[in-house]
């Protein structure tokens, strides 16, 4: 869920949520409430009407027996001195929390509850001022709540005589406050309730998230570039710690390449120091032996110096290569690619090279399974030199003990490509040194002898130039039988407009 669809949801939650429960809790506490007020009271009325308007409810409680004083007061006056007719309605109402008083001029002739006549005594209404509605009634609140009705009348001898209905609120009154009380709580519950389930679960998506991306951040500034920062959301926080891990990844492998580039600079300048020692090594003893005339003769001396010649041109070469790869590994180096047909290229390289493997008594192979016509898109210059490197590598590793070493050029049709395979009979190179013969600096004789030698650049130019011809080199070897070196070159197409493709 992304995250305005989660604050969409937070809102509507934060609306409709505490209404919901807010109507179910309302209802349940109005319910259990008004049950409450009907049994105490032995009511029958809606829950609307009884919180709305209870006293008009409880006007109901004493209808009946109020009815009946009237009527009495109407056409038999003389029952109202009757005890025995007021004792029977007072029984009548106690089970409706009320009671009846009976007034005879100031002094009370029949009391149904004493206890409660010393607390509304002086709320009672005198002769003359009463509500004579049927249905009328009069609240007295504080803190003993009643409803009384009252009914004037004159006794038999004259005096002045009043009836009091008299309904005990002391129940009702509670069970509203409660009622109100319960609701207000209710309501204070369910929208901290609401609150907490909010927070909770904007905690669990947002902040618990923000809180690991921090966490990550301040690895990544303490250089602990191992911890992982992984959500289980796809929203936008999600794609940021996605992002975030894709940068810390990033950067760890910027890093790891910088201190294996580092370890191979170190690694680089001791091969250099050790290639460059041991030809100045052999310049200087030379040299000095030029100086003190240990080269007597005509023939000594010219020995001398065609190997500080030989010497001075293996650092030259040294030198010219580590410039070279320098250049090709920042890119520098501007390729000129054109139509090359495959055919005469090779043609031209195996002549050139023939004189040089003829004196060195190697013998070299040139196979074509190609069309005459083929061409390949390429950069004849760096082409050459990638042959070459490859020739002169399988070279230094011919396996000596052989009377003759063998060099073959094999070339085939692979479709949009064409596979050349430089194939030598050399000592063939370990298992475990094969992935690494294209790395820079790799050499794969630990011993680096002097008659080897090398700066471990050749196969690394190799590769990085048939990359950028968009091909592919590897090699396979075996262990005194040779070793293969395979690399493909695109092919020079036309399309059926003639247009170079």
């Amino acid at each position: 869920m992304k995250l305005k669809e989660r604050l969409f949801t937070a809102f509507f939650i934060m609306i409709l949520m505490p209404v919901i429960l807010l109507t179910i809790t309302a209802c349940t506490i109005v319910s259990l409430q008004i049950n409450s007020i009907q049994k105490s009271y032995d009511l029958e009325g809606g829950t609307v009407q009884i919180i709305t308007n209870p006293i008009q409810i409880l006007n109901r409680l004493t209808r009946g027996a109020y009815n009946e004083i009237k009527l009495a007061v109407l056409k038999t006056p003389e029952k109202l001195e009757d005890e025995e007719f007021i004792k029977k309605l007072n029984n009548e109402l106690l089970n409706k929390y009320s009671f009846i008083l009976v007034r005879k001029d100031d002094k009370f002739i029949f009391v149904g509850n004493e206890e409660k006549l010393d607390k509304i005594k002086e709320s009672l209404q005198e002769f003359g001022k009463n509500n004579t509605d049927v249905d009328g009634g009069t609240y007295i609140g504080g803190k003993h709540p009643v409803l009384i009705k009252a009914q004037d009348f004159y006794f038999s001898d004259g005096d002045e005589g009043t009836i009091f209905v008299i309904t005990d609120l002391n129940t009702l009154v509670p069970q509203l406050k409660t009622l109100v009380f319960q609701s207000a709580v209710s309501f204070i519950i369910i929208l901290c309730f609401t609150a907490v389930i909010l927070t909770l679960w904007i905690y669990r998506s947002v902040l618990r998230p923000l809180n690991r991306l921090r966490k990550g951040m301040n690895k990544i500034k303490e250089g602990d570039l191992d911890y992982s920062v992984v959500s289980d959301t796809d929203d936008e926080i999600g794609q940021l710690c996605e992002d975030f891990e894709q940068m810390r990844i990033r950067l760890k492998d910027l890093i790891n390449s910088r201190l294996a580039y580092e370890e191979e600079i170190r690694e680089l300048i001791s091969n250099i120091s050790h290639d460059l020692k041991t030809p100045l090594t052999a310049i200087k003893g030379y040299a000095e032996g030029l100086i003190d005339g240990v080269a007597d003769t005509e023939q000594k001396q010219e020995k001398y110096l065609k190997t500080i010649m030989t010497k001075a041109n293996d650092i030259s070469i040294l030198v010219d290569e580590l410039s070279f790869y320098a250049r090709i590994d920042c890119n520098t180096i501007p390729y000129s690619f054109k139509e090359i047909n495959l055919n005469e290229y090779f043609n031209d390289c195996i002549e050139e090279l023939n004189f040089d493997f003829e004196i060195k008594n190697i013998e070299l192979v040139f196979e074509n399974e190609t069309e005459p016509d083929t061409s390949v898109v390429a950069d004849a210059e760096q082409l050459k030199r990638v042959i070459n490197n490859i020739i002169g590598n399988s070279i230094k590793y011919l396996d000596k003990d052989k009377k003759r070493g063998c060099i073959r050029i094999h070339l085939k049709d692979m479709g949009s490509f064409v596979q050349v395979e430089i194939v030598d009979n050399g000592i063939g190179i370990h298992e475990a040194d094969l992935p690494f013969i294209f790395d820079r600096f790799y050499r794969a004789d630990a011993s680096r002898n002097s008659r080897k030698g090398g700066s471990g650049l050749g196969l690394a130019i190799a590769k990085k130039i048939i990359e950028d011809h968009s091909g592919r080199i590897w090699a396979e070897s075996e262990i005194g039988k040779g070793t293969t070196v395979f690399f493909t070159l695109k092919k020079y197409e036309k399309d059926r407009t003639g247009t170079d493709n």
